[in-house]
């Protein structure tokens, strides 16, 4: 008999009570067909009553713009709290500033502050010419600026750059010291690999809330590419469950739920209670696991405004 499974042990997720709290990550549309795809997903996902929800931020100005835009209609349209990600990528302080200043007068509160990638694959980071060194210089500027609310990123597997776990983990703590009210773990795929992580970063003095990060798996290949990108490991037996599913989206999107809704119960029964999701703009996935954690509709659906 295996010692994995009880055969008189409690249905699958009857011991999950609903008593968790959620929040949905997007990023901005780049057209119409997107906006669409988007308002559509954040219409599907409110009923939920998420925590927050919020919305990535790439260089360039036209990436900016679509990020305040697609934040700012959040605030103006729903009544879910907003969260702007913002980078120190390719921008002066005084840029940076200029832009939280401006979300904080659109109604935005919260901030998701990151050190963001060089805007050029494989080159290294560099900070840019009078701009915010890194993330945690970044949330103690925005601390000058408003009382933002402010999430960080942390990495549960070391972040690529980081020369070593423990190195990670100070930039963690110099992160939450600066005035960081939480950080979201970068996605991964077993349960060990955040319990670990939440000790280690107990022994190294970060006591701040640490939100694990749910991404379920759309595309097993294109999942593959950004784990390597990011250092997170791929269990080999996530690749034989999305073995032949290729031509089956329907079927893929169950295995998909299934695995994510799993590895949340297992961290439930580890303590954790909340958790954040990379929807890629797609609802189904992330609906359909708070389902069954026991999160249900606690508000009507969304009406958009004629």
């Amino acid at each position: 008999m295996s010692s994995l499974v009880d055969p008189r042990g409690a249905p699958l997720f009857a011991d999950v009570a609903g008593d968790i709290e959620v929040s949905f990550e997007f990023f901005p549309p780049k057209t119409e067909k997107m906006e669409e795809t988007l308002w559509e997903s954040v219409q599907t996902l409110a009923p939920l009553a998420p925590r927050f929800v919020s919305v990535t931020y790439g260089a360039g100005g036209s990436t900016r713009e679509r990020t305040h835009n697609t934040v700012a209609r959040i605030v103006r349209e729903t009544s879910i709290p907003a969260a702007a990600h913002l980078t120190c990528v390719e921008a002066t302080r005084d840029e940076i500033d200029a832009v939280a200043n401006d979300y904080w007068h659109a109604g935005v509160r919260h901030i998701v502050a990151l050190r963001g990638d060089p805007p050029r694959a494989g080159e290294k980071y560099q900070t840019h010419p009078g701009g915010y060194e890194n993330a945690a210089d970044l949330v103690a500027g925005l601390r000058k600026l408003h009382p933002f609310e402010i999430s960080v990123a942390a990495y549960p597997e070391c972040h690529p750059d980081s020369a070593h776990k423990a190195a990670d983990l100070d930039n963690l703590k110099r992160k939450i010291d600066a005035g960081a009210t939480r950080a979201i773990t970068q996605f991964f795929f077993t349960p060990e690999c955040f319990f670990r992580f939440r000790d280690e970063a107990a022994a190294a003095g970060i006591h701040a809330e640490l939100v694990p990060g749910i991404m379920p798996v759309m595309n097993y290949a294109s999942v593959v590419r950004m784990s390597a990108m990011c250092g997170t490991e791929v269990p080999d037996w996530m690749g034989r469950l999305f073995e032949g599913l290729d031509d089956h989206p329907a079927a893929r999107q169950l295995v998909a739920a299934t695995v994510a809704a799993e590895l949340c119960r297992k961290l439930y029964a580890g303590g954790e209670r909340a958790f954040h999701f990379y929807t890629l703009n797609r609802a189904e996935l992330s609906y359909a696991i708070c389902h069954l954690l026991g999160v249900r509709p606690a508000v009507p659906a969304l009406e958009t405004a004629a």
